[in-house]
């Protein structure tokens, strides 16, 4: 069984962490701050170090790619993301890209020629921590989103996205998309808490759960939180508390799977010693089967609809985001489960939690994903941790996977040419 070296590949990840690293053994390096640059331009040079080919779209996806014996096939893409949250972790994202690189170097250490080439990516603003929405640059990848959207997208400093990929160099010229691929695998940790609970070492990943976000307002009067009586006011707070313990309820409805989540409550103006005059509520609602993730979001349209008027308060649910679940191909997770025998480790087959850029991947190419552990379950959190030994074990499951793809044509037809 070929192994990587897997010293290394923790000597990477603990370099680059460095990049962005905070006082609390995390990182910050949002997608295009100079962080961000400094991270991409790190890993163009080990690319180039290794002797591949580093191409840059439009989107600024930087792709690395190792030749195989023919050159003309469509390749096999590993890989993630490099940017993370303001109060990121060492290992979402950067893990499946420094992991996908110990592949490549693996092979050249052993003189392996693979039948097809190689391509290591990392996508551009996975995270969405700055410019919204997440995934963005894979989702113009797959044809999910336009260029212009992409790049007309804004912080909360009114910067697009389009100029600051200009601004740290990493606007490429190369035309997003038309990168047809025979299989493409990506390695990540789980960000949640079953593979450490069930002590097993891989997840073996079938799918993703659809998401939906929502933007729900609550619309009423500001007013002097001093003067103005409870049973006058306007106070679309007083709706909030009525209308949440509801909507969590979708989850006690739809269990064990459903996932509810209220990320934030923006209040307006937002002082102490008065009423707020509106409330934008960001809502995620989350399950693995379309239809039941279907009832949820009637269920939260019939909530507000209801409760519409009370407090002579008004609502108004706007869905910004719906991906749906995703079943990734069998051939890719039939490879994942027997690299996972063939390396002798402790699995078991998962649905994703959360959304990566498989997800929009998975609609031009076959996919499948990856996991590993990570402490606690623990993510988008400065205190993100994971065993060397575990990093070790996804990075062989990948390289074993890859090495499979490569020398057999089951997947070759199955092949779909991306396009944006």
């Amino acid at each position: 069984m070929l192994t990587v070296d897997g010293d290394r590949l923790w000597e990477r990840l603990m370099e680059m962490a460095q990049i962005g690293g905070t006082s609390q053994g995390g990182v910050c390096r949002v997608a295009l701050t100079n962080e961000d640059r400094d991270g991409r331009n790190l890993f163009v040079r080990w690319c180039a170090d290794i002797g591949c080919t580093v191409e840059v779209d439009q989107m600024g996806n930087i792709f690395a790619r190792r030749p195989g014996e023919n050159n003309d096939a469509p390749a096999i893409m590993i890989g993630s993301h490099l940017d993370s949250q303001p109060t990121g972790g060492k290992f979402d994202g950067v893990l499946g890209v420094l992991a996908g690189f110990e592949v490549l170097e693996t092979l050249n250490d052993h003189a392996i020629s693979t039948s097809v080439p190689i391509e290591l990516v990392s996508w551009t603003n996975e995270e969405g921590a700055r410019f919204s929405p997440a995934m963005i640059a894979s989702g113009v990848f797959s044809g999910n989103f336009t260029l212009d959207y992409a790049y007309s997208r804004t912080d909360k400093q009114g910067r697009t996205l389009g100029g600051e990929l200009d601004r740290i160099g990493y606007k490429g010229a190369l035309k997003v998309g038309d990168r047809p691929y025979r299989a493409t695998f990506e390695l990540h940790i789980e960000q949640g808490p079953i593979l450490e609970a069930e002590q097993k070492s891989v997840g073996i990943v079938t799918g993703v759960q659809g998401i939906r976000w929502y933007d729900l307002t609550l619309t009423g009067q500001e007013t002097h939180a001093g003067p103005s009586p409870m049973r006058y006011r306007r106070d679309p707070m007083m709706l909030a508390s009525k209308i949440l313990p509801l909507v969590y309820g979708i989850a006690e409805t739809y269990q064990p799977e459903a996932r509810v989540t209220i990320g934030y409550i923006d209040a307006m103006p937002g002082v102490r010693n008065t009423v707020p005059g509106s409330l934008t509520i960001a809502i995620d609602l989350r399950h693995p089967d379309a239809e039941t993730l279907a009832n949820m979001d009637s269920d939260l349209k019939g909530i507000v609809r209801e409760l519409n008027g009370e407090h002579e308060v008004a609502t108004e649910l706007e869905e910004v985001w719906h991906s749906p679940p995703v079943k990734f191909a069998s051939e890719c997770v039939d490879a994942v489960r027997n690299a996972t025998e063939i390396c002798q480790v402790s699995a078991k087959e998962i649905v994703s939690g959360a959304g990566h850029d498989a997800v929009n991947i998975a609609k031009v190419a076959p996919t499948s994903m990856i996991f590993i552990p990570c402490k606690d379950g623990l993510s988008h959190n400065e205190q993100e941790s994971i065993k060397q030994e575990d990093a070790i074990h996804g990075a062989n499951v990948l390289l074993n996977a890859v090495l499979q793809i490569a020398s057999s044509n089951k997947v070759s037809e199955g092949i779909i040419s991306s396009n944006a």
